[in-house]
């Protein structure tokens, strides 16, 4: 997994604002996508700042249309009075491992990543959707799975599993879905198996071997 690159886990579902974009609309954004972030693009589609949601917190105010500045009220602020500048991004051609020790190190939950023009392209996959991908579309659907039996836990991509499954066939089948996951930067497994499968298949190839 260590020489998996940036450009094999974007995502090309991009929400981005302009530097004048206003407050509320930026909230907005973060609530219809789910998303904790948006990078902020200049007239030239270059990313000038980031705006998350720790961004929009530190200056709301208790009024739901008014923000204070010093005791007095002024107008809402726009993406690029709140944004967090320069962005922090990554270039395509980077490892994926690099990418989580930055966003680990930085303290971020998505990262811009721009190629050689510094055009934003995508965004690396967030913790969330991956975690809702591996519970939904490998557990419950691909592997019947009941739903609680095996924890899911995602942090900059790195996936730990914690459980118990029904056949311990199920097991590599279980570690391969999830590895080959868009955004997935690494998995730790800890699964067990109630029931072991591989010894009764393995009895019935060698009986079958048999000469007589």
């Amino acid at each position: 997994m260590k020489h998996i690159k940036v450009a094999d886990l974007m995502s090309d579902e991009v929400v981005s604002v302009a530097p004048g974009t206003a407050f509320k609309d930026i909230a907005k954004l973060l609530a219809q996508y789910d998303i904790s972030g948006v990078p902020v693009l200049d007239d030239e589609d270059r990313v000038v700042g980031v705006v998350s949601q720790t961004d929009l917190l530190a200056r709301a105010a208790p009024g739901p249309d008014t923000f204070r500045l010093n005791g007095t009220e002024a107008e809402p602020p726009t993406a690029g009075g709140v944004m967090s500048a320069p962005a922090v991004t990554v270039r395509a051609e980077e490892t994926a491992a690099d990418a989580a020790r930055l966003m680990t190190r930085r303290g971020i939950e998505r990262l811009p990543v721009v190629d050689v023009e510094d055009l934003l392209r995508m965004f690396l996959r967030p913790d969330s959707e991956i975690r809702r991908r591996i519970t939904s579309e490998v557990l419950t659907d691909a592997l019947g799975v009941p739903t609680g039996a095996v924890e899911v836990h995602v942090v900059d991509g790195i996936v730990t599993l914690d459980g118990q499954v029904e056949r311990r066939s199920q097991l590599p089948v279980l570690l391969r879905l999830v590895e080959h996951l868009e955004g997935v930067v690494a998995v730790a497994s800890r699964v067990t198996a109630r029931t072991d499968d591989t010894e009764s298949a393995h009895a019935d190839r060698a009986r079958h071997a048999m000469p007589w």
